[in-house]
């Protein structure tokens, strides 16, 4: 089976690009000779599992912000002949993957343009194919629906839609049309459960001046969504060190908020490029891990990153998180906007030794008995035999 996969964005700085990574990794694991991968997408490093048809896209675009795209324009603010460009090459350069990959299924692994082109390049090659939605691509259409009759034509067309979580999977068909229910999957992003948890990583200690035995973690991309100032305007009332990872528009504004309540506990550490394994170290050196969401997290790759550390979580109780985190039993859900909150449940985790082990044991379990790669990678290679199966069907009809 050869599969080749359309992304709009580096597979590194997202955590969408982190799934499309890990995924062909385990699919090529799982099912070796069996399996080959192709990734369409604008990076250029070597991916072991899969071959990449590196793209220079005429405009970088991106839906909210990427830490490796800096300078990139926000997809909404892209002018109409700036999107047919953009439309045209991604076009043309997908078409020259197929026919150099020769695939037999096409995945789209991000919505906005790439359900469009696929449904295109599916008419002319008579290759099946299937969407991926991972939620932020559907915010982006609340700013910009110039592509949303084409996407809904190209789900109506797919074999199958997959939805990173049972509330993205809602949005997606209270968007595009309930019709589409009988071929739309909830299958979630897997997670490795191979960590050292006897790494030394005395390091951030060190390089960071802590003087708190406990550490606050947040990873993610530094946008307002993440509602990170929350984190911020509690740190004042927690005892521990508060590291914020990451990059993105917010960071100014975060840095005057620090330097505004005058925190000598919380360290902008900033993000970490794909030949650092760093991050994980942060995940390891955390007691507590804290996502301040505004808005509805359709999955949280990061929250389950934390949580196979043995890391509790407090959490906004936005959109899909409710599926990951049980409140009172691996973490606590707390209402938005609420810097009282996470100092309350925060200070709880860090005071009671006890609480927080058992917490973060009950996380680990929720990982690997539901978020396990070897059971994500079998969901994905089933769609696809079924939807070669399915496109067989078609054309003998």
């Amino acid at each position: 089976m050869k599969v080749l996969y359309l992304y709009m964005f580096p597979l590194w700085g997202n955590g969408s690009g982190n799934w499309l990574r890990r995924l062909t990794a385990s699919l090529k694991e799982k099912y070796q000779d069996d399996f080959q991968a192709a990734i369409v997408a604008p990076d250029s490093r070597v991916l072991k599992q899969a071959k990449v048809f590196r793209l220079k896209p005429p405009i970088p675009g991106v839906f909210v912000g990427n830490p490796e795209l800096p300078l990139a324009k926000k997809y909404s603010k892209f002018s109409s002949q700036e999107m047919i460009q953009t439309y045209n090459y991604y076009l043309l350069r997908s078409a020259k993957a197929i026919e150099r990959f020769k695939p037999n299924v096409i995945h789209c692994f991000h919505t906005a343009f790439l359900p469009p082109i696929a449904r295109q390049l599916a008419n002319l090659y008579r290759i099946p194919y299937i969407i991926t939605t991972h939620g932020s691509d559907l915010y982006y259409f609340k700013e910009d629906n110039r592509w949303k009759s084409l996407v809904r034509d190209a789900s109506l067309r797919s074999k199958f839609i997959t939805a990173n979580s049972n509330f993205t999977r809602q949005w997606y068909l209270d968007m595009f049309g309930h019709e589409l229910h009988d071929k739309t999957r909830t299958i979630p992003a897997g997670i490795s459960n191979n960590i050292d948890f006897n790494k030394n990583v005395s390091w951030i200690d060190k390089k960071y001046h802590f003087k708190h035995d406990k550490m606050v973690l947040f990873t993610g991309r530094l946008t307002q969504h993440k509602g990170v100032e929350y984190l911020i305007k509690a740190a004042r009332q927690i005892k521990a060190e508060i590291v914020i990872a990451g990059d993105g528009p917010e960071k100014k504004y975060l840095e005057s908020l620090i330097l505004k309540y005058k925190l000598d506990n919380v360290h902008m550490v900033g993000y970490f490029s794909s030949k650092l394994d760093t991050i994980n170290d942060f995940y390891l050196r955390a007691d507590v891990y804290v996502a301040p969401s505004v808005w509805n997290e359709p999955l949280g790759l990061v929250i389950l990153e934390a949580m196979v550390h043995h890391t509790p979580v407090v959490v906004s109780r936005k959109g899909g998180i409710s599926t990951l985190v049980k409140d009172g039993v691996n973490g606590f859900l707390i209402r938005s906007r609420s810097p009282a909150l996470i100092v309350e449940k925060v200070n709880l985790l860090l005071s009671d030794d006890k609480l927080r082990d058992k917490m973060g044991a009950r996380a680990f379990k929720t990982v690997v008995e539901r978020f396990s790669w070897d059971k994500i990678a079998t969901k994905f290679y089933r769609l696809y035999e079924k939807a070669i199966q399915k496109s067989m069907i078609t054309k003998k009809a």
